[in-house]
């Protein structure tokens, strides 16, 4: 079961570099189903580590949210859709929206919207800091760094608030996130309210979340943030969880689109954290057999096909020497041309009379698809050279053909000859001997 850690640092913030263990930490444990296993308020790294290794949780990865004011928002409008050409014009982009120099500044690039490209803009060093006082912690993997503003739901028109002790965490419907003094909520009600030459005068939506107590203790603010502008309209809700859990249950229900700070020379993705990499050795070894063994059945079959070939040719040199005049005997029909040979001498012995010849003639004559298309008009046999003549005729000098190399198959001589193609078919004589 995959588990997250959402870690939120509080202030006055502990250098992580001199004293790690005096930092505390609000924090809740989720669940895969995004549950709450486990939760605290203020306890140091320690007592999380502690906690997470008795319930034997291990690779939890851990979310750290800092505070919103830490990273800027800002608004990229780049054509190039390729991330090589994104990141390339990304400085140039933002360049005009950040009051520090470029160089001096981490991007880390966010959620395309109509407007662009969603943009966090954090110090370098100070984004160092922050990278250094999550890293190391037992039990878990830093996944992601957030700016905690950026954690609340988004919403649909107007803007979202939450209520964080002397702080007022803020997100508009465009995704812009902010964390100011609670005190401060008056005076920027009225410039959110300030129209500009083309806007039409309209009310601002806005939700307000936090805890019943908290509620009450800023209620003099919230109705100042009210009644300032006569604008804006303020929907209050109580919470009953924690801000941190609030942001936790948001991020896990996808209601946001935040900015992960953990890009580029910040990144966390761990290089060959594959599931794959035990499996390494052992798919090279079988990949190389595989390839190995395709080539020895590449190398045996061509080597039997040589040979193949070769005694196909010692075959039919061997019938050459033996039957000079065949010249319609190939290697792919000699065996069958020999063993007709064999039948035929040993029917009959060295002499093939005129029952033998009558016989294979016949019987090839059956074979014939159609044979009633062939008839044979005369029939003479001479004793003294062994031959049987028909006088055949046939709807197709095809058929002809076809009969005289069925006799040769049987390893016989049989010639045609004195055709003649008629309008009705042709007709020749058939000259059949032994072999």
């Amino acid at each position: 079961m995959s588990y997250r850690l959402y870690v939120r640092p509080l202030s006055p913030f502990a250098d992580p570099e001199q004293s790690p263990d005096a930092q505390l930490y609000s924090w809740v444990l989720h669940d895969a189903s995004g549950d709450a296993q486990a939760r605290g308020s203020a306890d140091p790294k320690a007592v999380i580590e502690q906690t997470l290794a008795q319930n034997a949780l291990d690779k939890v990865l851990l979310i750290g949210l800092i505070p919103g004011d830490e990273a800027a928002f800002c608004i990229a409008d780049i054509p190039a859709k390729q991330s090589r050409f994104v990141q390339q014009a990304l400085p140039y982009a933002v360049e005009e929206q950040i009051a520090q120099d470029i160089e001096t500044v981490h991007l880390a690039l966010g959620k395309h919207t109509d407007e662009g490209y969603l943009v966090a803009a954090i110090d370098l060093a100070q984004m160092e800091r922050w990278k250094n006082l999550f890293s190391g912690w037992d039990q878990v993997r830093l996944d992601a760094i957030y700016p905690d503003a950026s954690l609340l739901p988004a919403p649909d028109s107007g803007w979202m608030m939450c209520l964080d002790d002397d702080f007022v965490l803020m997100q508009s419907e465009r995704g812009e996130w902010l964390r100011m003094q609670a005190d401060n909520l008056p005076l920027f009600a009225m410039t959110m309210a300030a129209p500009s030459s083309e806007e039409v005068v309209a009310e601002i939506p806005v939700q307000l979340y936090g805890v019943e107590t908290e509620l009450e203790r800023q209620q003099p603010l919230v109705n100042e943030l009210s009644g300032s502008t006569g604008r804006v309209d303020v929907q209050q809700k109580a919470l009953e969880l924690s801000v941190l859990e609030f942001l936790a249950w948001s991020h896990h229900q996808h209601l946001c689109h935040p900015v992960n700070l953990c890009q580029g020379v910040f990144s966390v993705k761990v290089s060959g954290s594959s599931p794959l990499k035990p499996w390494k050795p052992l798919i090279a070894v079988a990949s190389l057999w595989f390839v190995i063994q395709v080539g020895l059945n590449i190398g045996v079959g061509t080597y039997h096909q040589q040979q193949a070939d070769e005694l196909k040719s010692q075959a039919m040199a061997i019938y050459r020497q033996a039957f000079p005049a065949d010249r319609r005997t190939h290697a792919g029909n000699v065996r069958r041309v020999i063993e007709g040979q064999l039948r035929v001498a040993g029917s009959q012995g060295a002499d093939v009379d005129f029952i033998t010849l009558m016989k294979f003639t016949g019987d090839q004559y059956g074979r014939l698809a159609g044979a009633g298309a062939v008839t044979f008009n005369s029939i003479n046999y001479s004793r003294t050279r062994g031959e049987l003549v028909v006088d055949v005729r046939a709807d197709s000098y095809d058929r002809l053909s076809r009969l005289r190399n069925g006799l040769a198959d049987q390893g016989l001589q049989a010639q045609i000859g004195s055709v003649v193609n008629e309008s009705n078919g042709a007709r020749g004589r058939l000259t059949v001997s032994g072999g």
